[in-house]
């Protein structure tokens, strides 16, 4: 018998990570095995009920979470705790929730997001060691780090980022959608992969904005790697986005590289203990 509380609507709030290699990424889709989904059909064991998940940011096929933020309402008696530990047994293991609370009846996983961060690795060692493959974009040729390190800085602020986003497949959309978007922060590191050769070396993109159109980092990155092979100068990203033309951006980096790290949040989040 499923516990429910009669006429009180509950706001849960989920912290999770995934694997998004076996995904066709986050948004249900019929036939096709996504996040959303798969978070959809253990609700709905666990509660009896088909309930609506919502998402900090719809990822896309392949790209992976340490940090997404899900909520869904729900009249379920469940404590937190017993939703997590459902979820998490009955998911398969490269979905996991890391957190779970209870929070208030307003808040909403996307519309009260302040920022999201993302990271695009790219290996730069000759051999990709197996067990990090999945995660990273693999390019051993000569690039020039500290031009794209500049490059990047031309992303941050408020701009017109048409030149980078993808289309959404309707033309209609594509004119009416807002296409200016906030830039917070964008770094490019260095760093020494774990368990790799000493000579190995990981360049992380580290990206952190109010909101982000479709494929915008993949396609941020991919054109500072054009950068980075001389192809552009730095000087170049300034004339890019007033263009506002997707045809003259660098290419799209596939998604394996990239994940999505964090959301934040209203500090406390509309958090039920907050809120009495």
């Amino acid at each position: 018998m499923v516990p429910w509380v009669s006429g009180s609507m509950r706001n849960i709030k989920l912290t999770i990570a995934y694997d998004g290699t076996d995904f066709s990424g986050w948004q249900a889709q019929p036939g096709q095995s996504t996040v959303q989904g798969a978070l959809g059909d253990v609700l709905e064991k666990v509660t009896q009920r088909r309930l609506t998940i919502y998402a900090a940011g719809r990822t896309d096929a392949g790209v992976h979470a340490a940090g997404q933020v899900v909520n869904f309402k729900t009249q379920s008696a469940l404590a937190v705790e017993e939703f997590q530990h459902a979820f998490n047994a009955l998911l398969p293991p490269s979905i996991r929730v890391n957190d779970a609370e209870e929070v208030g009846p307003d808040f909403h996983s996307r519309w009260d997001a302040l920022a999201k961060t993302y990271r695009y690795r790219i290996f730069r060692g000759r051999v990709v060691p197996p067990f990090l493959w999945k995660y990273v974009q693999h390019d051993a040729h000569e690039l020039n780090f500290d031009a794209m390190a500049e490059a990047a800085r031309h992303f941050i602020g408020e701009h017109d980022f048409t030149t980078f986003a993808a289309s959404t497949g309707s033309e209609e959309d594509d004119r009416e959608r807002m296409t200016v978007r906030t830039i917070y922060q964008f770094d490019l590191q260095r760093m020494a992969p774990a368990n790799s050769h000493h000579s190995a070396e990981e360049w992380v993109f580290v990206v952190r904005g109010k909101s982000f159109l479709r494929h915008m980092v993949r396609k941020m990155v991919g054109t500072l790697v054009d950068v980075g092979r001389g192809k552009l100068v730095p000087g170049d990203l300034p004339e890019l986005l007033a263009l506002r033309d997707r045809s003259k951006c660098g290419p799209t980096l596939p998604p394996h590289g990239l994940c999505l790290e964090k959301v934040e949040y209203p500090d406390p989040a509309n958090s039920l203990a907050s809120s009495d």
